[in-house]
């Protein structure tokens, strides 16, 4: 049976409480591993989601040829610039570097913006390298070579999240796509034991699988979060709830539903300037089962999660549309009781 993942679900699974005088370091360690000279802003975009989940250190590891500008786009981050590869990928050589580093964290995230599949392969089987204890989050990229990690996940045990789209479960498998999208629970099934992870499959429904083949979904999303940069934000979503001590089941399935209702509050933010029948969504997709709260409670800091995505969009900035307010940084707090 897959049990969907809603508002009440989530209620029953709150995430870790951080006391009131909790300081960065109890908050969390996050390290991002990513980017290349061609697509910098998926570092930029996981970096920040990392941040805006709750993590009280945030660690940005990439090319050296963008360090310095990513350093500036994210003042709050130390940033380390590593050796590159000649198409701008970061180097596989520069896994022992992050070795150490990765073992003093709570969660990395590996994937976001790397272009060459055959560097991020290698460079991914490098850095699984770190002793057992993080947790791990393993998106793009990285994913369609990652048959040549699967030791190296099993000795992890259940603390990584996959985030494939299915496309690269295709590529995970060595399947054609189409047999992915017309079974993506089997699939997703298949490759949360094969690789003994925590499975996020992502699509118009998508499939969370644990290791022993429980599976849970989202289906209340919208079209569109199908846009560059939306995978990269839940990545990033889904290691800063792990930095704050969730586990990677109830990070994969926070991360899902924040992301997804994210994109439906700003959709309709943005109704007036689109065809959207935003009234005549159903009422799930109204977010009547989210209560009102403080500015920084799970749906408000949702809008400012993928806020950086959305507003790209030409449709989403124009000047007569008013754009989401940003409430302040904080960390996702449970979704409270509905009145």
């Amino acid at each position: 049976m897959t049990e969907a993942i809603t508002a009440g679900f989530l209620r029953q699974r709150p995430l870790p409480t951080l006391d009131a005088d909790s300081d960065k370091d109890r908050r969390g360690r996050v390290l991002v591993i990513g980017g290349s000279a061609s697509v910098p802003g998926a570092a930029l975009l996981a970096a920040t989601s990392a941040l805006r989940a709750g993590a009280g250190k945030l660690q940005i590891a990439t090319c050296e040829s963008i360090a310095t500008q990513l350093g500036l786009a994210v003042p709050e981050a130390l940033v380390i610039g590593l050796p590159e590869t000649r198409d701008g990928d970061i180097a596989p050589t520069a896994a022992p570097r992050l070795l150490e580093r990765m073992e003093r964290s709570d969660a990395v995230l590996i994937g976001p913006g790397c272009m060459d599949a055959d560097a991020a392969g290698e460079l991914t089987a490098g850095l699984l390298e770190c002793a057992p204890g993080p947790a791990i989050v393993i998106d793009a990229m990285p994913l369609v070579r990652l048959d040549r990690c699967r030791e190296s996940l099993v000795r992890h045990g259940a603390n990584t999240i996959l985030t494939p789209h299915s496309g690269e479960m295709a590529g995970m498998l060595g399947i054609e796509r189409s047999i992915v999208d017309s079974d993506p629970i089997t699939i997703a099934r298949k490759a949360a034991v094969l690789f003994q992870c925590v499975v996020a499959l992502k699509g118009s429904c998508t499939q969370v699988v644990d290791p022993k083949g429980a599976t849970w979904k989202y289906d209340q999303g919208n079209v569109g979060l199908a846009t560059s940069g939306s995978g990269d934000t839940l990545a990033g979503l889904t290691a800063g709830l792990l930095a704050r001590g969730a586990s990677p089941v109830q990070a994969a399935q926070w991360g899902v539903y924040i992301h997804g209702e994210a994109g439906n509050r700003l959709a309709q933010t943005a109704a007036r300037s689109v065809s959207w029948p935003v009234n005549s969504w159903p009422k799930s997709r109204q977010f009547s089962q989210i209560s009102p709260g403080r500015s920084h409670r799970a749906g408000a800091t949702a809008e400012c999660v993928t806020g950086a995505t959305y507003r790209r969009a030409s449709a989403f900035s124009r000047p007569d549309v008013a754009q989401p307010r940003t409430p302040r940084r904080g960390a996702v707090q449970p979704l409270e009781a509905q009145k």
